[in-house]
């Protein structure tokens, strides 16, 4: 189901940017601004694990520093027939972990000192499975595809502004008037933020059914989650920016009512209650 919906909403983001386009009223813009979206995103396709690595001060180890987590990542990968990722610590008290890499060949995972402190080997094994789902089910290409129609549809969405209010097309009595075009110039984008949201959180459910899946132990992986969504309320993450939030396993920013609507995770009680059922 939640790669239906993965499909479902892509597809809903495609239909968004070519609507606004024909609002737009024209090809060459529209190609101009997909253009630039990917070409941005392509960028962060292939540079954004070394970015994030270093933004965050993460440094790579090796089985001789860390046997234990390290020996976890490489049963982990060998059980699920992955090569074998870079392995990073985070010099953070707040615990959580990610998984970066354009694809299985060239990953990362990445998890802070403060995760080895609150976890049991146990639940370590189970965030560490669900990070390795992310790589196996590709979906560093997922949210760039995401990113990147998003990110055409809120350029084709300023360029529509600006051309709206310098005086838009002439047939625009036709298409609404220019308060339509402008409505639509302003909503579109938040549609397509919501939906690379929605992506996100469909994205997440089901790393957590297959991590759960991979070490065979769902029920450590949600005591693991509820640890850690503890933990990162009491020792927030404040170096986390919302450009890489939604790579991480706990939202490290922290959001309720109206903004889980805006959320790249979704709600922990749900996430939690979905990997006991599967006990």
């Amino acid at each position: 189901m939640n790669r239906l919906k993965t499909a479902f909403l892509l597809t809903a983001l495609t239909l968004l940017m070519v609507a606004l386009g024909s609002a737009f009223g024209g090809r060459g813009g529209m190609y101009l601004a997909f253009f630039m979206a990917c070409a941005m995103n392509l960028f962060s396709y292939w540079f954004s694990d070394k970015i994030v690595l270093r933004m965050y001060g993460a440094r790579e180890i090796t089985e001789r520093e860390n046997p234990t987590f390290y020996g976890i990542v490489r049963r982990l990968a060998m059980r699920g027939g992955l090569p074998m990722p870079k392995v990073y610590i985070i010099p953070s008290d707040s615990p959580n972990a990610f998984a970066t890499g354009r694809n299985p060949e060239h990953a990362a995972v990445a998890a802070t000192e403060g995760i080895m402190r609150i976890l049991t080997p146990e639940e370590l094994e189970g965030v560490m499975a669900h990070e390795l789902s992310h790589v196996a089910n590709r979906d560093i290409l997922i949210s760039t595809i995401a990113a990147t129609l998003a990110g055409a549809i809120s350029m084709l969405g300023n360029m529509l502004q600006w051309g709206a209010m310098f005086g838009g097309r002439s047939d625009d009595d036709e298409r609404g008037g220019l308060l339509g075009t402008l409505a639509m110039a302003i909503i579109a984008p938040i549609a397509a933020m919501l939906i690379q949201m929605a992506v996100s959180r469909s994205r997440e459910y089901l790393a957590d059914e297959g991590g759960a899946k991979l070490c065979g132990r769902p029920i450590a992986l949600a005591n693991a989650l509820r640890k850690l969504d503890n933990g990162s309320r009491m020792l927030p993450m404040t170096e986390a920016r919302p450009a890489t939030a939604h790579m991480f396993i706990v939202n490290p920013l922290t959001a309720g009512g109206l903004m889980q609507l805006f959320s790249t995770h979704p709600p922990m009680e749900e996430r939690i209650a979905r990997l006991e059922r599967m006990r």
